[in-house]
């Protein structure tokens, strides 16, 4: 309490109230002896004598001095800063009273505790102690600084003339820093919580999965690269944690991005633990996929770099549709041009919504202009339009000037065309979403767009027709060949296994080609087992150090051999007769498909009878197939460098871009179900009416890729 006085502000009833330590005893002693008649001989801590008095002292000065005898002179040291003054009776106390005001070491009152203290005994009569308020400078300026990250302040809010009375008014000990000062405290707290993620993947066992991709400033006119990593921890949950958002001149040729890559990979020491790199479809990255396959040592990589390469299936999804309505794009521009036409003006507007009121028709959506290079949102605009089909009929007989409706063939087209892409669009929102799904999920849905396909060649509508074979044909072209992750991923789902995947194999391929398509599956399903059981016998696990490393190299490789033989001769041994994890596992029978499964949960509970497969599951599960993870980053990235805010630093955008990210992670860590609408709150900024209207299906455009 006697070294908190000296630092912090207690009030004056903690002043009087006990204390440790002998100089508070002493300062009781002299402030009992200042009110009350003794005659004992007092000594402070030098060892002086301490002036008693037979008559109370009346001077306030004595509740701040202690007066003692030095030299045969009375003397007054000051409590707080420990000064000596002379302390004379005929000189008054005056001057006493002057350097109290001036001491530099004086208490200040807290409010706070007095006012705790004050009603409680306003409440019971009692003085019950209350918990001590200590008011910490430093905490509140880091409070401060997490504040301006998370939720997107500017850094000149602590230079502004409301902020600074605000917070005057409810500390005026805080000293609010200036735009300079709290900017090197968020550099601080990004350097911080960078060591604490770089600590946390260090210590994760699983291989770690990336996605990266590109991103150019429309203000500042400059390209970052965002890279995300994703694992599953110790406690089998699937998490993400962004690593840069780092600033990259031009020109961004492949051999530029892949340096920054690996250099990147070798900082954060992931270069022996990364399993795959997830990227959009473009020459760019096929050749930076290239590179660092050179650069990267293969024996760490899965089945040597064979699975490294994951292209991103959004994108891919994106193309495929892109080239279907690329065929009909003028059979729904008469659509396009009536949005157009009623959202121009906020007069059109409002005639569009009276004639919507007078046909009784529940204005739920808002007309919305579509993206053309972005095929959700035609999607999205033509699925409102069509509900209001009969309103632009009606207001097509009051507007001379509207002379370009539809007619009644587009309109059927533009609904058998919403109705067919439906599936791809709550695909693509999934893709999209912000809990990203395990990757076993992918696999039975690249296969239900692939029998639409199908169906859609049947369609007796020529358009739509011409649509399924475009798409058909660039469906094939990117997904002729699953990747060897998704159809391990499909496997390593109880409710699928190798049997469901057999029998759905025929859905993308044909009779014909599914035989060959399943075999090459098989083989690759054993040879990833099998490298993952040599890797247990004879390798280390990914990330750590090998085992007796401090041994020569000749102990160690008879070491493993011995290992070897004593794996063979227990596998010869076996009663089983020899199965492995995998025969074992793809013997059992598998769970109902329409039931809800936590894959990871059940892998974590499951996986201690199939430990090759389940060191298999915490890496394959773990990795995205899309980029939507780094992608997402750009939209905190656009708000920040916004037109009034174009002039931050490179550097202090990544500290501001990854802090924030890295705190969120720590926020949704520790909140509650009833708290997760706060998470969302500190990302988004509406009220209730605009997140019921989301919800009802009005959605931005930049919700998804």
């Amino acid at each position: 309490m006697n070294s908190t006085s000296q630092n912090h502000a207690p009030t004056a009833s903690s002043q009087d109230v006990g204390g440790s330590g002998s100089n508070q005893q002493n300062t009781d002693s002299v402030d009992q002896q200042d009110g009350t008649n003794i005659n004992d001989t007092v000594f402070d801590e030098d060892g002086d004598e301490v002036v008693g008095s037979k008559r109370a002292t009346r001077s306030s000065a004595w509740q701040h001095f202690i007066k003692f005898k030095l030299n045969d002179e009375v003397k007054a040291r000051c409590k707080h800063c420990s000064k000596v003054l002379g302390a004379d009776s005929k000189n008054g106390t005056k001057h006493l009273l002057a350097h109290y005001q001036r001491c530099l070491h004086k208490p200040y009152p807290d409010i706070r505790q007095s006012i705790l203290v004050q009603e409680k005994k306003k409440l019971d009569g009692t003085t019950t102690h209350v918990s001590n308020y200590t008011f910490n400078a430093d905490t509140s300026r880091k409070d401060l600084a997490e504040m301006i990250i998370v939720h997107e302040y500017p850094l000149l809010i602590v230079e502004h003339h409301g902020f600074r009375k605000f917070v005057g008014g409810l500390q005026p000990l805080f000293k609010v820093p200036c735009r300079n000062t709290i900017k090197d405290d968020i550099k601080r707290i990004y350097d911080y919580e960078r060591d604490k993620t770089m600590s946390l993947l260090a210590k994760t066992k699983s291989r770690i999965a990336v996605t990266t991709d590109m991103w150019t400033s429309n203000h500042q006119k400059k390209g970052f690269m965002a890279m995300t990593t994703h694992f599953v921890d110790q406690n089998w949950n699937l998490q993400s944690r962004i690593m840069r958002f780092i600033y990259v001149p031009c020109p961004h040729t492949s051999d530029v991005l892949a340096d920054i890559l690996y250099a990147t990979l070798c900082d954060w020491n992931l270069d022996r633990k990364v399993s795959t790199l997830t990227v959009d479809n473009c020459t760019t990255n096929d050749a930076i996929i290239r590179i660092l396959l050179e650069k990267l040592p293969l024996k760490s990589l899965m089945m040597n770099g064979d699975l490294f390469h994951m292209r991103c299936c959004a994108h891919i999804l994106n193309l495929i549709v892109q080239d279907g309505l690329s065929l009909i794009k003028f059979e729904i521009e008469r659509i396009r041009e009536s949005v157009a036409f009623r959202s121009a003006s906020p007069k059109r507007e409002q005639n569009f919504v009276t004639a919507v009121e007078q046909l009784g028709i529940p204005y739920s959506k808002k007309l919305i202009l579509d993206c053309k290079t972005r095929w959700n949102s035609t999607f999205l605009m033509l699925s409102v339009a069509i509900s209001y089909k009969e309103v632009f009929d009606r207001v097509k007989t009051r507007d001379s000037k509207y002379t370009c409706f539809p007619t009644e063939k587009d309109w059927e087209l533009a609904s058998e065309i919403c109705e067919r892409l439906q599936l791809f669009y709550e695909v693509t929102v999934m893709f999209s979403g912000s809990k990203y799904p395990t990757a076993n999920v992918f696999f039975p849905l690249i296969c239900e767009i692939g029998y639409s396909l199908r169906e859609w060649t049947k369609s007796p509508i020529e358009e739509i027709k011409m649509m399924a074979d475009q798409m058909v044909s660039k469906f094939k072209k990117y997904w002729s060949v699953i990747h060897g992750v998704m159809g391990m991923a499909a496997v390593l789902d109880p409710r699928y296994k190798l049997k469901f995947v057999e029998l759905l194999f025929p859905v993308l391929y044909g009779e014909e080609k599914a035989k060959i398509e399943f075999q090459n599956l098989e083989a690759f399903v054993q040879t990833l087992f099998q490298e993952y059981v040599s890797s247990f016998y004879g390798g280390s696990v990914p990330g750590s150090s090998s085992f007796g490393s401090s041994i020569s190299s000749g102990h160690c490789v008879g070491f493993k051999k011995l290992l070897l033989d004593i794996a063979s001769i227990t596998r010869d041994d076996d009663e089983s007769g020899g199965m492995s994890d995998l025969d074992n596992y793809l013997k059992e029978k598998l769970l109902p498909k329409d039931m809800e499964l936590d894959l990871l949960a059940w892998w974590k509970t499951n996986g201690i009878k199939y430990p090759t497969l389940q060191r298999i599951a915490i890496d394959i599960l773990a990795i995205h197939v899309s980029t939507v993870a780094s992608e997402s980053a750009f939209s905190t990235s656009g708000r920040l460098v916004s037109p009034h805010r174009s002039r931050l630093h490179p550097k202090t955008l990544e500290a501001l871009m990854c802090a924030q990210s890295w705190l969120l992670n720590e926020i949704r860590a520790t909140c509650s179900e009833e708290t997760e609408a706060y998470c969302r709150s500190v990302e988004f900024d509406y009220d209730v009416e605009e997140e019921n209207t989301k919800e009802s299906g009005t959605t931005s455009l930049d919700d998804f890729v």
